[in-house]
């Protein structure tokens, strides 16, 4: 950056000054909320998120120093462009996992399979009779997935990965507005093709980064975050 172009002190200071109003604000809505979702609070969050980066940077810029804070996936989600009074939304998730222990994987499909064999999607075995799939569900991580999936709600799973024998990565959910329903199976091919970062109200990320982040941390101020 140019010296014509560096930011003054006071530029700086009327920064810093706006991170503190922007604080005040977000302990003000953290107080006040109606509930865990209350839309204040992820307002003022985002408030405080904006008025500390551009401290970070009029900070980094005239004197070469940076801050602690950090906000965890602000960096990926644009500015919200969507309909003020939303009439319908979609909701996307997804999860990861690791099969960490396959033959638990295995055994609770085999018994899923031997208590109801007519549950047993064909597919999940690859086709054939249900019967033959009930078989094949013990001997195959791909079949039993499908038995799996079948049975439990995606929820249910979350709630019990340990045991069918999965490890958790990182996982998000994020809510989208639009002004009209989609119309039954229009995007049933490709559901999350159409989604536009800038429809989405808020989005909630679950990462171990994060707990890695705050271990590796010096000092020991808490970062400015929330699921985003």
């Amino acid at each position: 950056m140019s010296d014509a172009a560096q930011p003054s002190a006071a530029e700086v200071r009327a920064a810093a000054e706006a991170v503190k109003a922007a604080l005040d604000r977000h302990l003000d809505a953290v107080e006040r909320r109606s509930g865990q979702d209350d839309p204040a609070v992820y307002a003022a969050f985002d408030e405080l998120a904006a008025a500390a980066e551009v401290y970070d940077e009029l900070l980094y810029d005239t004197y070469d120093e940076v801050t602690p804070f950090e906000i965890p996936g602000s960096d990926h989600l644009p500015s919200y462009n969507g309909p003020e009074e939303p009439s319908a939304l979609s909701v996307l998730i997804r999860r990861d996992y690791a099969v960490a222990q396959p033959q638990r994987l295995l055994h609770q499909a085999q018994r899923i399979a031997d208590l109801d064999p007519e549950a047993v999607d064909d597919t999940a075995a690859g086709g054939g009779e249900s019967g033959s799939a009930a078989a094949v569900v013990g001997t195959s991580v791909y079949a039993a997935l499908g038995v799996l999936f079948g049975e439990f709600e995606p929820d249910e799973i979350a709630s019990r990965h340990k045991e069918f024998g999965l490890e958790e990565g990182d996982s998000t959910l994020w809510v989208a507005a639009t002004d009209d329903l989609a119309e039954p199976g229009e995007w049933l091919s490709a559901p999350f093709d159409d989604i536009d970062p800038q429809q989405v109200v808020c989005r909630f990320d679950v990462s171990a980064v994060f707990d890695e982040e705050l271990d590796e941390e010096e000092d020991p101020a808490q970062p400015l975050e929330r699921g985003r």
